[in-house]
């Protein structure tokens, strides 16, 4: 089962190890395990549906509670303390698409707001009820995961949007075929979310970010139903496809989706390489990047995370003998760690490998052992666990992201850890701030910061701690011109820096396509914009 109040499934528990604990006291200080709310304590503080009776609507408390928050910050904040102030009055689940059609009357004649509802990973608000007076459905999408269709010519494939990663790529796979989308949340997190909040995988090189794979589909909305022909190009005015995506359960809810597919690749490979300092590094990828050489997958670490991520892992032996062996090869605590992706046939493979070696080496750095990027691709979406452990050891671990043009990329990069490590300095607390670049174009790249800091012993302090954060990195990243969003969506919590992002006139016009589909404002306020 899931776990209620946390990340993943509650029969994987990855616990830190002694070294690990070790570390996080050195950096930022020892701290405390903080009490945490039962499912039973949270459940009786929901109050009672404002909901009229529908065969497809569950009022239970304890259904509602699990569908009334995602995996941002504020929302551990709130389950864990069991204080859950909003919640959904009722969640429906249909098994076909005419009860989607069904449900948003139901909500309609009821006064009701409808939140779209998929893997629950939300990292930004994407599903949290508002306050107010009108109640709330929340329409989980998890029973519409089937393959309905598979065009083998055009390598076309239809699902129903509530498919979560590992289910969509089975039934692709028994085919021959993959969709090759792997955000870190790809084992919960589902088609439907990926569209809306334009996901990006891990192996986008490769296969490309979702509304690179997103072809068509049908969308259910208050005013009426609306299909996305699929086309290999048209230049019949603007493309629908693109007010769905993005659109964040703003526009209505995405009941099938088609997918460009691939066939599988006879090989893929993941290799790991240490370069002498960032500044070599980030060329590196750069010019990795623009020269389009055949890469699935692209990341590359500062020097804070290179260092700590071994630490993390809880190998320090591992971590001094390998810092030992670089220096021997001339690469001092500078180093930045590169872990590649290639996918595609043997030769394909092999010729890339070679050639990547080849840069590499002519750039200072040095191949690393097998072992780590092994390592890596085993824990890519394990990882996350680490999440619930820290938390029940006083420690809370958020992420930003954003993307800019490669001549900004590093100045954004350390204004971003500068103004996450000074968040907190004014009530004495430290940040271990660090941060990689999980996704390369040829005109710029993503910028991914991991924050780790301790809790505070209440919760509302913990909140506040978290805010202040929050707001700091986040003013850092539009100052520095980038995007305050590259793959987590816009949600709640980004919505105060949507304004400088688009302008007046682009969320106007954002509104204005709200509006004609949602003429009430019922689905998913308070999101987006």
């Amino acid at each position: 089962m899931r776990r209620w109040n946390g990340w993943g499934l509650d029969s994987i528990d990855v616990q830190p190890r002694p070294a690990t604990e070790d570390f996080l006291r050195q950096a930022i200080g020892a701290s405390e395990r903080p009490r945490d709310a039962t499912l039973a304590e949270a459940a009786s503080a929901i109050g009672a549906s404002r909901l009229p009776a529908h065969p497809l609507v569950e009022v239970d408390p304890r259904v509602r509670l699990l569908h009334a928050r995602g995996q941002s910050f504020p929302d551990w904040i709130d389950l864990r303390s069991g204080r859950v102030p909003t919640t959904p009055d009722g969640v429906a689940f249909p098994t076909q698409r005419a009860q989607v059609a069904e449900l948003l009357s139901y909500a309609a004649e009821a006064g009701a707001r409808v939140i779209p509802y998929g893997g629950g990973t939300s990292v930004v608000g994407h599903i949290n009820p508002l306050a107010g007076d009108p109640p709330v459905l929340t329409i989980a999408l998890g029973h519409l995961a089937s393959l309905d269709a598979l065009d083998e010519e055009s390598h076309l494939a239809t699902f129903g949007a509530g498919v979560s990663g590992p289910a969509l790529e089975a039934q692709l796979r028994a085919h021959g075929y993959t969709l090759g989308h792997f955000p870190q949340s790809f084992e919960h997190s589902t088609l439907g979310g990926w569209i809306a909040t334009r996901s990006s995988g891990q192996q986008s090189i490769r296969y490309g970010r979702i509304e690179d794979l997103f072809v068509g589909g049908h969308l259910e909305t208050p005013s009426g139903a609306l299909d996305l022909p699929c086309f290999p190009a048209s230049a019949a005015g603007p493309d629908l496809r693109e007010f769905v995506l993005g659109s964040e359960g703003r526009l209505g809810i995405i009941t099938d989706a088609v997918v460009r597919v691939s066939q599988l690749p006879e090989e893929e490979r993941f290799r790991a390489f240490f370069l002498p300092s960032w500044e070599v590094g980030s060329r590196l990828v750069r010019e990795l990047a623009q020269a389009r050489l055949g890469l699935s997958m692209v990341r590359l670490s500062n020097p804070i995370e290179t260092r700590t991520q071994l630490q993390l892992a809880g190998h320090p032996t591992l971590a001094k003998v390998l810092g030992g062996v670089l220096r021997l090869r001339g690469l001092d605590d500078r180093r930045c760690m590169l872990v590649v992706g290639i996918t595609g046939s043997k030769r394909h493979v092999h010729q890339v490998e070679r050639a990547l070696r080849w840069e590499v080496l002519a750039a200072g750095g040095v191949a690393a052992p097998k072992a780590i990027a092994a390592a890596w691709r085993r824990g890519r979406f394990r990882n996350a666990y680490l999440r619930n452990a820290l938390w029940e050891r006083g420690y809370g671990i958020d992420t930003v992201e954003t993307a800019l043009p490669w001549a900004r990329v590093t100045s954004a990069m350390n204004h971003i850890e500068d103004a996450a490590k000074s968040a907190l300095e004014a009530e004495g607390e430290r940040s271990l701030v660090f941060t990689h670049l999980s996704h390369v174009y040829p005109v710029g790249s993503s910028v991914y910061t991991t924050m780790v800091f301790r809790l505070a012993s209440d919760p509302d302090a913990t909140r506040e701690r978290w805010s202040r954060l929050k707001e700091a990195v986040s003013q850092a990243i539009v100052l520095a011109g980038g995007t305050i969003s590259h793959q987590h969506g816009v949600g709640a919590d980004h919505r105060p820096y949507l304004l400088t992002e688009k302008g007046k006139l682009g969320i106007a016009a954002i509104e204005g396509v709200l509006s004609a589909l949602d003429p009430e404002g019922r689905m998913n306020p308070g999101k987006l914009c």
